[in-house]
């Protein structure tokens, strides 16, 4: 039997670095398991859409799709949006089985990425307990995922950081520039941003524009098609088909 497609969702975004990222990353983790089948749908916004995609798929004879959102936090994509499409989909193509794999969030592998971006933007080893860092995420009214990303911003504070705070580019608060403020009143001597998101967009424009404004000494990249991140969508995949299977029904 051939291994399960794996179809990754995003969210999908007007801006077309968005979809750039998303096709970037999984021309990243074909490359890394050459003979996997990797999709790669949206929820809105760009195309393919999920529904197309998986009709696709069934046309062609596939009988098995791990669905694995390209989320950060167990949100209400998680929960809400992406369940109901895909619930629809399984409707349409009854002979298509597809089970839904866990979000990304949180795992080692993105603090690896994050600390990659932080020091190809040119932060040094030797910087490390002298530099507060602003987790800045894109932010949710979810309170399971503010409390997520709360908790990061904890564990990641001891592995020598002079200090990490929180900071959400809507819906929550604290914004970035209030992060990186506080940081400074606190006499920490160096602040810099981390976006704790995927791709470019509207949200992490925000962030890198609160970064300037208060002064940040540092603003790293989005995560981006991180080798870190390809190698944790393939293990949430295999999480998924090790898993007893908790098929989508209608």
């Amino acid at each position: 039997m051939s291994a399960p497609t794996l179809l990754i969702i995003a969210h999908g975004s007007r801006d077309p670095r968005h979809a750039a990222t998303v096709d970037a990353l999984r021309a990243r983790v074909r490359s890394m398991q050459p003979g996997l089948r990797v999709e790669a749908a949206f929820l809105e916004f760009n195309a393919p859409r999920v529904p197309q995609v998986l009709a696709r798929l069934a046309a062609a004879d596939a009988t098995e799709v791990i669905a694995l959102p390209l989320l950060l936090t167990r949100a209400f994509h998680a929960k809400t949006d992406i369940p109901a499409v895909l619930r629809e989909a399984t409707a349409r193509h009854p002979r298509l089985s597809v089970r839904q794999a866990a979000v990304l969030g949180p795992s080692p592998l993105l603090m690896d990425a994050l600390e990659r971006r932080l020091h190809e933007a040119g932060l040094r080893p030797a910087d490390r307990s002298s530099t507060g860092v602003v987790l800045a995420s894109a932010g949710s009214t979810d309170p399971e995922a503010i409390a997520v990303i709360a908790e990061i911003a904890r564990e990641w504070r001891h592995t020598g950081w002079c200090a990490v705070r929180p900071a959400f580019a809507s819906a929550s608060l604290p914004r970035t520039e209030d992060a990186v403020r506080a940081l400074r009143a606190d006499g920490v001597p160096r602040v810099a941003v981390a976006p704790y998101v995927i791709a470019p967009g509207r949200l992490p424009d925000r962030i890198a524009h609160g970064a300037e404004a208060a002064g940040a000494d540092l603003l790293s990249p989005v995560l981006g098609p991180a080798p870190e991140l390809a190698r944790l969508l393939l293990h949430r995949y295999d999480e998924a088909r090790a898993a007893a299977p908790a098929l989508l029904t209608a």
